[in-house]
């Protein structure tokens, strides 16, 4: 059980982060931080479908990793959930198109090792 909510953990926030990117991507960057801005800033993030699909994502993240601590060690359920950065590094460059160089893919292979280590 604690491995099928682990992948739900992993899927849930990568698909969350994924859709975030996204939104933000569309919306721009913020440059005016005064509070009447940033209100109809928020306002505007708020309705964008990408931004409720991430919060949607990133919810389920939380309560499957509630769930997982109530079965399992913080110190499992800490490490093994940075398998979701190995997952989120690939899908940034299959789905964004991001251009990631050789250090990061080696911090993700890193990560995916660090995480095979607590499946032991």
């Amino acid at each position: 059980m604690k491995w099928l909510l682990l992948a739900v953990i992993v899927g849930s926030t990568a698909f969350g982060e994924i859709l975030q990117a996204i939104g933000m991507r569309r919306h721009g960057e913020i440059h005016d931080f005064r509070p009447n801005s940033l209100a109809r800033t928020a306002a505007a993030v708020a309705r964008s479908g990408y931004i409720v699909g991430a919060v949607a994502g990133m919810a389920v993240s939380f309560f499957a990793f509630m769930a997982l601590l109530s079965i399992a060690d913080l110190s499992f359920a800490g490490p093994a959930t940075a398998a979701s950065y190995v997952v989120e590094t690939f899908l940034a460059r299959v789905l964004l198109h991001e251009r990631i160089d050789w250090r990061r893919w080696t911090g993700a292979a890193l990560v995916a090792f660090g995480v095979a280590m607590l499946a032991q």
